[in-house]
């Protein structure tokens, strides 16, 4: 009596039932997915009155581009957006130095909900700094849990003029 291999036929159904699995979701499942998990790098951007203003992301993460504010938006608002690779950040932190490095203003933020969560300082408290006044340069940063060492956003000035400029 001859024996049976079933091995490959049973190889055969289990390829066949994952590809079945497989080709059983839509290119719309997988956005979905992704979109959900927010899948990506570090970046940042940062706006002022709800306008993108800087927007630095990958290897033009380490530059640092300079933005001047000015009385026609101390009523305003800066917001900062900080990508960590997908992650909602925790135990944000937004400080104002000055070139020297010493913290001149901070606002302290709890845990995002959210990968893509704002957090948010009145420009007005910036502008009423006194190095910013004297028309010195201050250096914005932002720091979390997940970069502990923060990163130097942007480098503020007051500007005379009633216009922002990135």
């Amino acid at each position: 009596m001859k024996k049976i291999n079933y091995q490959p036929t049973i190889l055969f159904a289990l390829l066949l039932g994952l590809s079945g699995v497989l080709f059983s979701f839509s290119v719309k499942t997988a956005e979905m997915i992704f979109a959900k998990n927010n899948f990506g790098g570090e970046g940042f951007e940062v706006y002022l009155n709800d306008k993108l203003v800087l927007q630095q992301y990958g290897k033009d993460i380490d530059q640092v581009k300079s933005l001047q504010l000015d009385q026609s938006v101390s009523n305003g608002q800066l917001a900062i957006r900080y990508y960590h690779c997908g992650r909602p950040g925790k135990s944000r932190v937004v400080t104002i130095r000055d070139e020297q490095n010493v913290v001149l203003k901070e606002w302290k933020f709890g845990d995002a909900k959210d990968a893509s969560a704002k957090v948010c300082c009145n420009v007005k408290d910036i502008l009423a700094l006194p190095k910013l006044k004297a028309g010195q340069k201050v250096n914005l940063y932002y720091s979390s849990n997940e970069l502990p060492k923060g990163r130097l956003l942007a480098i503020l000035t007051a500007a005379n003029k009633n216009v922002v400029q990135p």
